[in-house]
């Protein structure tokens, strides 16, 4: 917690008890349903919910902005960004069911009530988006054209509507093959010291 109260120093008590029950959650689900990796459980704080965050970092979400979470896994970025932002609307999507049910489960112990899961392929969700937020699920080139249509027309933020991805490593050549225009990369080093963010990045590629 420590290091989240130092990059988020802005909580209020109900965000700061949410995140200190997050890693509780977490391992007592993973324990049922394996979700985040054993050795990940250990270091949550770190590399699922500050990382989660590091979206937050590159955009500040104005209340009411609709946000779909594709291949969400048990709640990344969605649950994390959810508490920060608790006037927004956050769908959270996973073509796996049991990841839902952790999703759901988790929101509800929380108190969550600007969170869904749903059981259902990105391709599939209805309804319209400002962003569509996703932690490395596919290379950018195959994840656009699930979500072209999902996005809102009207733009009410700095950045127009898009996605915001969470993605590692060299990213240029993936880049360039996607084809996708006006893609902006932000390094996340640039706003947290631990080794595991030295190559991650929020890409954003808006609506085309």
């Amino acid at each position: 917690m420590k290091n989240l109260l130092q990059y988020f120093p802005n909580l209020n008590q109900e965000q700061k008890e949410r995140f200190e029950r997050l890693p509780g959650l977490y391992a007592e689900w993973n324990d049922k349903i394996n979700v985040v990796s054993r050795k990940d459980i250990e270091n949550l704080m770190e590399r699922h919910v500050i990382h989660s965050l590091g979206i937050a970092k590159v955009l500040n979400f104005r209340p009411g902005t609709r946000i779909l979470d594709v291949g969400t896994g048990g709640g990344f970025p969605g649950i994390p960004l959810a508490i920060l932002f608790p006037e927004c609307q956050f769908l959270l999507v996973d073509s796996i069911g049991k990841k839902i049910k952790v999703v759901n489960e988790v929101a509800q112990a929380l108190g969550l009530e600007n969170v869904k899961g749903q059981h259902v392929r990105a391709e599939q969700v209805e309804g319209q988006f400002h962003f569509v937020v996703s932690r490395a699920v596919t290379r950018l080139g195959n994840f656009y054209p699930w979500v072209k249509d999902k996005f809102m027309k009207q733009s009410n933020h700095s950045l127009k509507n898009g996605i915001l991805y969470l993605k590692g490593g060299e990213l240029d050549e993936e880049l360039k093959e996607s084809k996708l225009k006006r893609i902006k990369t932000y390094a996340l080093s640039e706003h947290f010291k631990e080794e595991f963010f030295e190559t991650k990045k929020v890409v954003y590629i808006p609506a085309q």
